[in-house]
């Protein structure tokens, strides 16, 4: 009875006066079904609970539904949450290792860098050439007057070996006066090799022809020159 008053009321606010058949099917004609006593309005849908709506339901802006409560415990505690796993610490090591060192490894070996090329050696200055240089003859007499025993030293101060050469002497040809009549110059082979920095010193024999030094005159070697390579 009551939903049918509440249906009755519903149609006589459409404003055709509207009217619903009560009693028994022998009945006819208008029947005023406004109620006349306390109503009670029930809800056809909806949500339960007092017509209330949660949070991201239809109302809410976001349009998103509540999920509702998590699990809870048999004593209705909720279930505590499972803490994230720790990150990983210390050193890397197999891919990742491999991945920070080099990137062209996957099979985590670090692969060394290339040794730099050994210099190239300073270019070598060329050995410098040879010096010569000598020292005055010391003269002593020969088995004849005709012939002179000279000795000469000599000194390479170069970095190269004097390897070939000739030493020309001048020889005085002196009277029983003292008068100088002529000089004849002789060429002897230099005492090769001098090695570079090295020292020697060499004896000649020089000679003139018999002719030359009469009887009464003898010889005097007083000069030199060289010529090395």
């Amino acid at each position: 009875m009551c939903l049918g008053a509440a249906l009755g009321a519903c149609a006589g606010a459409g404003g055709g006066g509207g009217y619903v058949a009560v009693g028994g099917a022998g009945r006819s004609g208008p029947v005023d079904a406004s109620p006349t006593g306390s109503v009670t309005m029930v809800p056809l849908d909806g949500p339960k609970g007092g017509g209330t709506t949660s949070p991201g339901t239809a109302g809410s802006p976001s349009g998103a539904t509540d999920s509702g409560p998590g699990p809870a415990q048999a004593d209705g505690s909720p279930l505590p949450s499972t803490p994230d796993p720790p990150s990983p610490t210390g050193t890397r090591t197999g891919a990742d290792a491999g991945a920070g060192t080099n990137p062209g490894a996957g099979d985590g070996r670090t692969t060394p860098a290339p040794a730099p090329p050994d210099p190239a050696p300073a270019p070598t200055a060329p050995p410098a050439p040879a010096v010569l240089s000598w020292g005055e003859p010391v003269t002593a007499d020969g088995d004849q007057r005709w012939c002179q025993k000279v000795t000469v030293g000599f000194r390479n101060s170069g970095g190269t070996a004097v390897r070939s050469g000739s030493v020309t002497f001048g020889t005085h040809v002196i009277g029983a006066l003292g008068i100088d009549w002529s000089t004849v110059r002789t060429s002897e082979a230099l005492p090769v090799p001098i090695g570079a920095g090295a020292r020697t010193d060499h004896t000649w024999t020089v000679c003139l022809d018999a002719w030359r030094v009469p009887l009464g005159m003898h010889i005097e070697t007083r000069d030199l020159s060289v010529q090395w390579k």
